[in-house]
Formats: C-alpha cells, sequence, structure tokens
C-alpha cells in the first residue's frame, strides 16, 4: 500500500501539543516565583554574604510580580496556534528576570562580571540572571520544555507537508 506523500495533520497531533503546551504553563506557573526568588537571594548572598528579612521580602515581591506578568503571556503563547506565535517561552521567561534585575537594583546590589558571550548575547543583564535552558529555571521544566518544542515541531511540519511545502 502505497503511503500519502502529503498526509493531513492529525486532530490528535494537535490534541496533543495543546495537552503539552497546557502541561508546559501549569510547570511554569508553579517554577516562576521560586525562580526569580532565588535569582534576587543568590545574588544578594553573593554580594553582602547574608539576606535579611526586608531583602527576602523584596524578593517575594519580584517573584509574585514576575508570576503575575509572564504566566498570563505564557498561557496566550501557549494557546495561540503554532503559526501564530512571535516568541518563544524562554523568551517570556527572559523577560521576566527583569523583576528580579529591578529588586536587586533597589536593594543596592552592583553589577556581575559577564563573560563576553553573555555581554553580547543579553547586554542588558546586569546581574547575569538570563537562562540558556529549561533547566536554568527549574529542573522539572527541562523534559517538558523539550517535549513541547518536539511536538511543536512535529506539527509544523506536518502541516507544511500538508500545504505541499517540505
Amino acid at each position: 500500500m502505497a503511503s500519502d506523500a502529503n498526509p493531513p495533520v492529525a486532530a490528535a497531533d494537535e490534541e496533543r501539543l495543546a495537552a503539552i503546551a497546557a502541561a508546559l504553563a501549569d510547570r511554569v506557573e508553579e517554577a516562576v516565583p521560586g525562580w526569580i526568588e532565588g535569582l534576587v537571594l543568590a545574588r544578594v548572598r553573593e554580594w553582602s554574604g547574608h539576606v535579611s528579612a526586608e531583602v527576602a521580602a523584596e524578593a517575594v515581591v519580584a517573584a509574585e510580580d514576575a508570576r503575575a506578568e509572564v504566566v498570563p503571556r505564557m498561557r496566550r503563547l501557549l494557546e495561540a496556534d503554532i503559526d501564530d506565535q512571535t516568541a518563544n517561552p524562554l523568551e517570556l521567561l527572559r523577560h521576566a528576570t527583569r523583576h528580579a534585575h529591578d529588586a536587586l537594583a533597589r536593594i543596592g546590589v552592583p553589577s556581575v562580571a559577564r563573560d563576553d558571550f553573555a555581554q553580547r548575547s543579553f547586554p542588558g543583564d546586569s546581574y547575569d540572571l538570563m537562562p540558556a535552558t529549561w533547566s536554568d529555571i527549574h529542573p522539572d521544566l527541562h523534559e517538558i520544555g523539550l517535549t513541547w518544542g518536539a511536538a511543536k515541531a512535529f506539527v509544523h511540519k506536518a502541516r507544511r507537508r500538508a500545504e505541499g511545502r517540505t
């Protein structure tokens, strides 16, 4: 039996992508506050050796502000059709680090030394907070983040094949 050269995108593949996207959004929602709070606390400890109650409270505020900003944006992105997505999830998470940057600046933490790659790639990241991978945010995001990327690529490729493009 000959195979169809341009099989349509299976509804099951689209549904699987949607389920993976929803799971990724849920895990991001769980991970973001602890990640942002941890970034602030780690930089303060590196700088001063201790964290006061005031600084800890500032870290919690930064974490909640980041969660309030990034989670709705992440859900909108991941719920959008893949052909309409103009950003990627890690990009949104990188933007969320501004809350940690703002907190560190208010606290008075000085900028940190960064390598040439970090300076070129993320010029405004004076505290070297930008995540390069899902695992930099939380280990639980690694597998689901890669799975989402693979599922998105699979659906994208299937759509292009169905259109007669490869």
